[in-house]
């Protein structure tokens, strides 16, 4: 059999029918379009979610005493400073701590009373939950070590209480102290009031917390490992550190942004399995097209059959005649759907922010085209065998 030969014939074929081709690899060039679409979309929003998360710190831990709410807690079981410059000397892993405690305030505005968030914050808090200051500055060890009697606001609160004007060196009064503010922040990353920074908070330094509360203990220790492969080690270490720093009876939660993550990763996953499902639809719809487009070819075509059996074609020719036709529909749509899948992705980086990157897959575009072909050729194959199975005779008679 001479491949080229019935290479060119299917080309001459296609060729006579560029309308028909064209209308029937449509399809083909919709879904592997889709698969690649589908593919870069999912793992754009994939690494846009991750990426929010890890901003907060992947490798954030925070550790919190477990309380019974009918039940009164002992002074000695909460988390201490001496707790958290233990847990910086005593484990390598860890590169940052930081401690908080909150109380509920009020600030008077506009002649009203508003409920606001005060957290006392030791000097590693800015560094372990990012925070960013868009004015002023934040606190320093003399601060801290002075008690010094001054606050950072968030944006909303700093907007609320003193509008349009810059609040730097302005007073607010909070109880029965009245506090200089030396800066407004924000999160780098919004955690939509899921952590303690709430749209109307003020943190202070922790040292002035005893004032309110009468005691220096922490709510909340944060601790920060070097690398997100360190959490598991470090997890374990902070908490077999606090056991043995307390009372047998103390029971304390370490957590981590580990499962948070793991479950956005699975969602991902999961979107992606079922949005690549949608797409291969789309190619079975357009397989089912191209195999009725053969079947039509073959009846439309059955006297040129006769006539190729006739002169000496073996059947085995016919056969492959018609599938390198349905191959070359079905992987020239591919083509075309591929390039169609890339193109739009690549435009669309113009108009996205310059730290959201849209991943482009080679594999997606490898899937693409192998299922692409492998649908064509096997809705293709029905049609070839029933145009490989005529009799010569009874095709040179069909009219």
């Amino acid at each position: 059999m001479d491949v080229r030969e019935t290479l060119s014939v299917a080309i001459d074929a296609l060729r006579a029918n560029k309308m028909r081709a064209v209308l029937t690899s449509l399809g083909v060039i919709i879904g592997s379009a889709s698969i690649v679409l589908v593919v870069t979309v999912a793992l754009t929003s994939k690494k846009f979610v991750i990426s929010q998360i890890e901003s907060v710190g992947s490798n954030l831990l925070w550790a919190e005493v477990v309380k019974t709410p009918d039940q009164s807690q002992a002074l000695s079981n909460e988390i201490t400073l001496e707790d958290m410059a233990e847990a910086k000397t005593s484990i390598p892993s860890i590169v940052e701590v930081a401690g908080i405690r909150e109380l509920p305030m009020s600030v008077v505005v506009a002649g009203m009373t508003r409920p606001v968030n005060l957290i006392g914050v030791t000097e590693g808090y800015q560094v372990i939950r990012r925070l960013v200051i868009i004015r002023g500055r934040y606190f320093d060890s003399v601060d801290m070590e002075s008690r010094a009697k001054v606050c950072l606001l968030t944006q909303e609160l700093a907007t609320r209480v003193f509008g349009l004007e810059n609040p730097i060196g302005r007073s607010i009064h909070m109880g029965e102290l009245s506090f200089t503010v030396i800066g407004v922040f924000r999160e780098r990353v919004s955690t939509f009031g899921q952590s303690e920074i709430q749209d109307e908070s003020v943190i202070i330094p922790f040292s002035l917390t005893k004032y309110y509360t009468g005691y220096e203990v922490l709510r909340t220790l944060y601790v920060q490992a070097a690398r997100p492969e360190d959490v598991p080690a470090v997890k374990r270490q902070l908490t077999q550190l606090l056991q043995s720093r307390h009372a047998a009876s103390a029971e304390y939660k370490v957590q981590t942004l580990s499962a948070i993550l793991s479950a956005a990763q699975n969602i991902s996953l999961a979107l992606t399995i079922v949005l690549v499902i949608i797409a291969f639809i789309a190619l079975l719809i357009s397989g089912i097209g191209i195999m009725n487009i053969m079947l039509v070819t073959v009846k439309e075509r059955t006297r040129e059959i006769g006539i190729r059996k006739a002169i000496g074609a073996a059947r085995r020719e016919i056969l492959y005649q018609f599938l390198i036709e349905a191959f070359l529909i079905s992987g020239g749509g591919a083509v075309l759907g591929i390039l169609i899948g890339l193109a739009v992705p690549v435009t669309a980086q113009f108009f996205l922010p310059a730290n959201l990157r849209v991943p482009i897959s080679g594999w997606s575009a490898l899937l693409s085209f192998g299922v692409s072909c492998s649908t064509g050729l096997f809705f293709g194959y029905l049609p070839a065998n029933q145009a490989a199975k005529l009799q010569p005779i009874e095709s040179l008679r069909y009219e």
